[in-house]
Order: C-alpha cells, then sequence, then structure tokens
C-alpha cells in the first residue's frame, strides 16, 4: 500500500512537471533603445476569461519571469509603461513557448509628427434614416517614437443631430475594441481618450441621423488630413459645394467614391447627399451573417471579394484598403457580445442601429495567409475582454453589469477554446 501511494505521488509529480514551466520576458523601451526597468508586468490567464494570474516588476536590464503552471491554454503578457498597456507584438503566448518580447515607449502629452491621415465617411440611407461609418486613421510618426497619452488625445466633430450607436479604436498591430466617444458640450466635438502609439491607430465611429431624403455636411476640418473619402451606393447622389476640391475614384462600380487630398485646416468641403440605398458590401455581410457562414465562410480576402487593390502606381494606391476593405473578419465573430454590451449600457434603442451599422469599415494591414474562424474568435473575444476590465477599473461600468458581461464571454470563449484543440 505505502509502495502504491508513492508511485501515485511520483506520477502526480510527473504530470505536473510536464505541464509547468517557467516563462522569461524582455521589456525594451523602444524609445531609448534600452532596457526598461521598474514596470509593471502581469500574466493573464486565458482558459476561463481574463485573469490575473501573477505580477511582477521587469529589473535593471528590463527582464521577468513567471512560473505557468498549465502550459495547455494561452497566456498573455501585458505591460504597463507611462500609463498606458503594451502587449507582445503576436499576441497571446502559446502553448509550449518559453519567451516572449514586450516593446514599450515613452508617453507625453503633446507631440509632434501625430496626424490624420485618412478620414473616410461611407454612407447609406433607407427610410428616414441615414447611416454613416466614419473611419479616421491617425498616425504617430513621432521622432524619437513616443506614445501620446492624456484624456483627450484625439478631438473630431460629428453633424448636429447625430447619435453615436458604437466607437471602435484599434492601436498598432492591435485588434479592435469597444471605446467611448465622449461627447463636448453641444458644439458636435467629441474626443477620444486612449494612448495613440507609434505608429497607425484607426478609430471607427457609426452613428445615424433623421433623414427627409437628403442631408448637407459640413465637416470641420482642425487638421491636415492626407485623403478625406466620402463613399456611398451608386443610387445616392453626391454634390460639394465647391466640386475642384473632390475627385472620383472608380474602384467599385457599385459604389460612388470621392476623394479630396491635401486637406488643410478651415478647407471647406461641404456637401450635398440625396436619394437612397445600402452599400454592396453591407447588403452582402447582413445576408452571409443569416445563413451563419459570415465573412468567415465565403471569400476571405481582405473586402469580402472585392479583391485586392491593382498595382497602379497612382497617389491613392495606398487608400484603397481602407475604401473597399471591411473589418467583417473580426466583428462578425466578435460582433454579438460587442452589441449585446452595447445594448446593456444604452438599453434597446440602439440595438437597431448597430445592426444597420453592422461591417464595419476599418481596414486591418493584409496578411499573407488568413486566420481560422477560431483563432479570430479568440483573438476578438480577448480585446473584448481586455476592454471589459478597463471599464471596470475607470467605474465605467457597475459591477452588475460586469460580472454579466464577463460571464457571457468567458462562456464563448470557453467553447472557442475547445473549438480550437479539437480542430
Amino acid at each position: 500500500m505505502i509502495r502504491r501511494s508513492a508511485v501515485l505521488v511520483l506520477l502526480g509529480l510527473l504530470a505536473i512537471s510536464a505541464t509547468a514551466a517557467t516563462l522569461t520576458g524582455t521589456v525594451t523601451n523602444a524609445t531609448t533603445g534600452k532596457p526598461s526597468a521598474g514596470d509593471d508586468v502581469a500574466l493573464l490567464g486565458m482558459s476561463q476569461g481574463m485573469n490575473v494570474l501573477a505580477q511582477t516588476k521587469s529589473d535593471a536590464n528590463g527582464k521577468f519571469s513567471f512560473n505557468i503552471d498549465d502550459q495547455s491554454t494561452p497566456h498573455l503578457v501585458r505591460v504597463t509603461h507611462g500609463g498606458a498597456s503594451y502587449f507582445p507584438q503576436g499576441g497571446p503566448v502559446r502553448p509550449g513557448a518559453t519567451t516572449v518580447e514586450v516593446n514599450v515607449y515613452d508617453s507625453a502629452k503633446k507631440l509632434d509628427g501625430v496626424a490624420t491621415n485618412v478620414n473616410v465617411m461611407r454612407l447609406q440611407a433607407e427610410k428616414d434614416t441615414l447611416q454613416v461609418l466614419e473611419l479616421i486613421a491617425v498616425k504617430n510618426d513621432s521622432k524619437p517614437p513616443r506614445t501620446l497619452a492624456g484624456e483627450r488625445t484625439f478631438e473630431f466633430y460629428l453633424p448636429a443631430g447625430a447619435h453615436v450607436d458604437q466607437a471602435i479604436v484599434q492601436g498598432p498591430g492591435g485588434m479592435p475594441v469597444n471605446t467611448t466617444a465622449t461627447p463636448d458640450g453641444n458644439s458636435g466635438k467629441h474626443y477620444f481618450t486612449y494612448a495613440l502609439k507609434p505608429g497607425e491607430t484607426r478609430f471607427e465611429i457609426a452613428y445615424h441621423l433623421p433623414y427627409a431624403g437628403e442631408a448637407t455636411f459640413a465637416p470641420k476640418i482642425t487638421d491636415n488630413i492626407q485623403h478625406f473619402v466620402v463613399m456611398m451606393p451608386k443610387s445616392m447622389n453626391f454634390e460639394a459645394k465647391n466640386a475642384s476640391r473632390f475627385s472620383p475614384m472608380n474602384e467599385d462600380p457599385s459604389a460612388t467614391v470621392q476623394v479630396a487630398t491635401g486637406v488643410t485646416p478651415g478647407t471647406d468641403l461641404a456637401f450635398r447627399v440625396s436619394g437612397t440605398g445600402v452599400l454592396q458590401d453591407e447588403q452582402r455581410g447582413g445576408a452571409e451573417q443569416a445563413q451563419g457562414g459570415g465573412a468567415m465562410g465565403g471569400d476571405s480576402r481582405p473586402g469580402g471579394g472585392l479583391g485586392p487593390p491593382t498595382d497602379a502606381p497612382d497617389p491613392l494606391h495606398s487608400i484603397r484598403w481602407y475604401i473597399l476593405g471591411g473589418l467583417a473578419i473580426v466583428l462578425v465573430s466578435g460582433g454579438v457580445f460587442v452589441v449585446s454590451r452595447a445594448n446593456q449600457h444604452g438599453g434597446g434603442a440602439q440595438s437597431a442601429p448597430v445592426q444597420a451599422a453592422a461591417a464595419p469599415a476599418v481596414v486591418p494591414t493584409a496578411t499573407p495567409a488568413v486566420k481560422d474562424r477560431s483563432t479570430l474568435l479568440l483573438e476578438a473575444l480577448k480585446d473584448e475582454l481586455f476592454q471589459l476590465e478597463v471599464e471596470r477599473q475607470q467605474g465605467k461600468i457597475s459591477q452588475e453589469e460586469y460580472e454579466k458581461s464577463r460571464a457571457a464571454l468567458d462562456q464563448t470563449l470557453s467553447r472557442a477554446l475547445a473549438r480550437k484543440s479539437g480542430s
């Protein structure tokens, strides 16, 4: 009996040693090019939600380590530096990985080299509602590279009477997460409180307006914008106050695309739209979701089948992805959770506008291979859990709202992990 018990204990120790491992990492300050010492480093578990499993600080050489008891599930490393959170470029630490590297940047409240790269307005109208999806890409090209942090890192204006349905942000190399477009009085000004890291950050704001068959927009330009784009169905009409400011871009036969290049503060970009219609990719995205396939099950090319841009060397080549592409690949998987949480915050009245603005137009960087559906779902859930934790820490949601959202996300995450391991 004693010998049998000893064998069982030995087998248990062997099983533990087989799954336990040490994860080591390095934090580098990419602003100075030196190791970053004294940063808060957290190990997050992803098997049953986003749990903080362990915490430490980077040493004088930027090094840190964690003991991982279960290597069969993915983990994530979060480093906090200068009030901003940073994660490994590759995302979660996959099972079996033993090392990880994280780059951080010094923060500043004011920076040169931060400017709007592209502002795209996608419009469509049905009955008495005009739906607008604005994509704003902000480039942080500061020298040396630093993160713009503070209460109002980016300000923008929406038309009078606009009702915001949803706001999403995607940091450089990251996945899209929910954010808040905070109004500043009744002037139409809104602002984001989101750290702008070196590289391109993409904001996406879905809103709707009452519509009586025509509407006039007078964008308030307060920054230099490389490209200002207006896109709508061919069945709708576009008329610019100053026609010389816009040029047509004939990329999609089903849509009207007008582009103003080299826009400076104070430029008059007023335009009028009339008629009704729905953008073709919005119709296709809704049909695919209704069939259960979504963007995952059909054409996996960016833009849902519109195809990659041509190789023609014209000045607008660099912005075709913004105009033709879509983020439906990620949001078809995780959108139900985003919409669910939006309804919790804003009530049932928001559900229709958010659904109508489905398949937002943010375009992720093109990758050589298309990720499988389970991986995309896991990544979308990861970022939604991040945002949930941030909102709880900032006091933006109640404990009851947090627990309900967390329980729903945990259940879905468990199913996604089970599908992933079984594939």
